[in-house]
């Protein structure tokens, strides 16, 4: 009996001693204030909540006005310093490689691959930048301006033939159709498998609890992937059997760097590379142009300033069929603020890990070896202090800046080393669209949907529009 009641005191104790080392972590030094919730959950649940809003996530907010800009907290059992201040942010960025590493939970890990360009660090996360630096860099996109912009025209006239799209699925269909095309000349069309249903699986539960147990978002996410990866892998077997003669496409590029002697690339590195460019290329760029596209029916003086940009380019043109050229697209200065004020409201990634290399100090506070930081853009870029009306849709709030990399004001595409490398080939997409829309066709909205959320900012659920060549009135008067 004594015994049973020693092992049960001796369980107990050491239960409450757990959980308030667990509470109170240990530290060389002042940590931030914060909560580090219940043991192991912490405040994950609170953390994956749904934000019907389109300010800063509640999370984030609620902390901030109890504890600052910088706080703690732990989340999917790691712990975890929240940054809102930019000092911070910008701090973490430029002494990545130093003081700080990129890292993800093991959740997030699990979903992109291990292998995934984002867990990668060093050398071989400088090989893989150089490699795609190859299909978005400066002379690669001025190739590719042609195909850009019959993709926009030749999707538009579709559209224009339809009593009412979706924006954002058909968006997303055609910003799918040109990326695939260029890394693995994927045909939608001609493929017997709907590679693009896989990610949508996959997006669908990017931002869930992570259970992964049927029937779930999170389990739907990881057999989207798991679908997604084999239809790559299967691409890439056919692509290596059937070599072409010249290089068209990433796959082309990929296996000749496979094919080196003593190269570092695998095929499992490869395909994950291949994965988080499909998604990173089409889901950030379609969302991003269906809040425009929002934008521009709700602002209508912004559209008209926008249409007046468009048709100078057109006018003075010495052949009006010619197509867009690269001095025309970097002339677009409007076009730049509009989409710099699209992409800091859209908010489209909600936070951004790294790993603390050893124990750093900043502001008095002490962020512990080994610890995770999250860095947080909508927490800056929604900002009261650093931006007027944070909330109000404004491009000529951008007039003057020119906006060529992370700064402490605006980190959309991310910062420092990892800066993203697609940036330019999303603004290519996005002016090219927004120059073949203005120009050639007006629409209306269809009112009327629930509101869903996404990463941020809300618009209707079935963003619809009725869409007309601005040369062809159908049924009467069309408005903007």
């Amino acid at each position: 009996m004594w015994t049973l009641c020693i092992v049960t005191l001796v369980v107990v104790v050491s239960f409450l001693h757990w959980v308030y080392y667990w509470r109170n972590p240990r530290c060389n030094g002042k940590l931030p204030p914060g909560s580090m919730g219940f043991p192991i959950l912490g405040e994950t649940l609170q953390f994956f909540a749904t934000n019907t809003t389109h300010d800063v996530s509640p999370f984030v907010k609620d902390r901030v006005k109890r504890y600052g800009p910088i706080f703690r907290t732990s989340l999917v059992g790691r712990p975890v310093v929240v940054s809102a201040d930019p000092d911070l942010n910008y701090f973490v960025f430029q002494q990545e490689g130093h003081l700080f590493q990129s890292w993800y939970p093991d959740t997030f890990t699990e979903i992109f691959g291990r292998q995934n360009v984002g867990s990668l660090h060093g050398f071989m996360y400088k090989y893989l930048k150089h490699m795609v630096m190859n299909l978005f860099g400066p002379t690669s996109l001025q190739k590719m301006l042609p195909e850009v912009e019959k993709t926009a025209f030749k999707r538009l006239k579709q559209w224009s033939c339809r009593d009412m799209i979706e924006v954002k699925d058909e968006t997303a269909s055609m910003i799918f159709h040109l990326t695939a095309r260029k890394l693995i000349s994927y045909d939608s069309v001609k493929s017997p498998e709907n590679l693009r249903a896989n990610f949508v699986a996959f997006i669908q539960g990017l931002i869930s609890f992570p259970l992964d147990i049927p029937g779930t978002a999170y389990h739907k996410c990881l057999l989207g992937r798991k679908n997604a990866m084999k239809m790559l892998k299967k691409l890439l077997q056919e692509r290596r059997m059937n070599p072409r003669k010249q290089q068209s496409d990433f796959y082309d590029y990929v296996l000749e760097e496979l094919k080196k002697e003593g190269t570092i690339l695998t095929e499992p590195i490869a395909l994950d590379l291949m994965f988080v460019l499909l998604f990173a290329s089409y889901e950030t760029t379609s969302l991003a142009l269906t809040l425009a596209m929002k934008f521009l029916s709700d602002h209508p003086l912004e559209l008209q300033r926008l249409t007046e940009e468009h048709e100078a380019i057109l006018r003075q043109r010495k052949e009006a069929d010619s197509g867009l050229t690269w001095k025309e697209y970097k002339s677009m200065t409007y076009t730049f603020q509009f989409i710099n004020e699209t992409v800091r409201l859209a908010n489209i990634v909600p936070g951004i890990f790294r790993k603390a290399l050893r124990d750093i100090r900043f502001k008095g506070y002490t962020i512990p070896e080994g610890w995770g930081v999250m860095v947080c853009p909508p927490a800056v870029h929604l900002n009261p202090s650093t931006y007027h009306n944070p909330l109000s849709f404004n491009p000529s709030r951008w007039e003057g800046i020119e906006v060529n990399g992370a700064s402490k004001k605006f980190m959309a595409f991310g910062g420092g080393m990892r800066f993203c490398v697609g940036t330019d080939f999303t603004k290519v997409q996005m002016a090219v669209f927004l120059h073949c829309l203005v120009t050639k066709y007006s629409w209306e909205v269809i009112r009327g949907g629930n509101t869903v959320r996404t990463p941020g900012l809300q618009f209707p659920d079935g963003f619809h529009i009725r869409m007309r060549d601005k040369n062809v009135r159908k049924g009467g008067n069309m408005s903007h």
